[in-house]
């Protein structure tokens, strides 16, 4: 039974409401949702939207929302997916827009402030230990995940080159998961 539309948008709406620091502070509300109570994915599918998100032009919480909504409900559901999730951050930021300006330096609002990138830094981190835990886990994974961390922290390299590598070190017959 299809999705209805109006549940797409309304579910990324929620998810939109509840996500500060980025789109890997995302991926936690997004596994829960999408994967664990919804069913509408796998984890693994989930993984992989990310990982093209990445590579893709915009905003990957955005991105992973537009293929998921596309999954559910073609072109409509990609439409819901991403209005649903943007809307919050919209209307969000106009209001912050609006008073902000008047209590940034109030100290009670410094204080949230403070607090929120703290947890936020908890939430990505508990979405780095997630990923490492599901995609390294052979010889090969390790192989790659050294080069692509040298290459990040010695060699200047985007992320969308280190992406775009990785995924070329497939083709190498001895990195080919069936070889190992």
């Amino acid at each position: 039974m299809p999705v209805s539309l109006w549940k797409i948008y309304a579910l990324f709406f929620k998810m939109g409401i509840f996500t500060f620091g980025g789109g890997y502070a995302m991926l936690p509300i997004l596994k829960s949702e999408l994967v664990e109570k919804q069913r509408w994915i796998s984890e693994e599918e989930l993984l992989n939207y990310y990982s093209i998100g990445q590579c893709t032009p915009g905003i990957i919480a955005v991105n992973a929302a537009s293929f998921i909504g596309y999954q559910k409900h073609g072109l409509s559901g990609l439409i819901a997916a991403t209005l649903g999730v943007i809307s919050p951050s919209i209307i969000i930021i106009l209001l912050v827009a609006a008073l902000l300006q008047q209590y940034m330096d109030n100290q009670y609002l410094q204080w949230a402030f403070g607090g929120i990138r703290v947890s936020v830094i908890a939430l990505i981190i508990n979405v780095v230990w997630d990923l490492w835990l599901k995609g390294v886990k052979t010889v090969r994974d390790y192989a790659v995940f050294i080069i692509a961390l040298g290459l990040l922290l010695w060699g200047n390299v985007s992320a969308v080159m280190l992406v775009i590598l990785a995924a070329l070190s497939g083709f190498i017959p001895s990195f080919r998961r069936g070889a190992e």
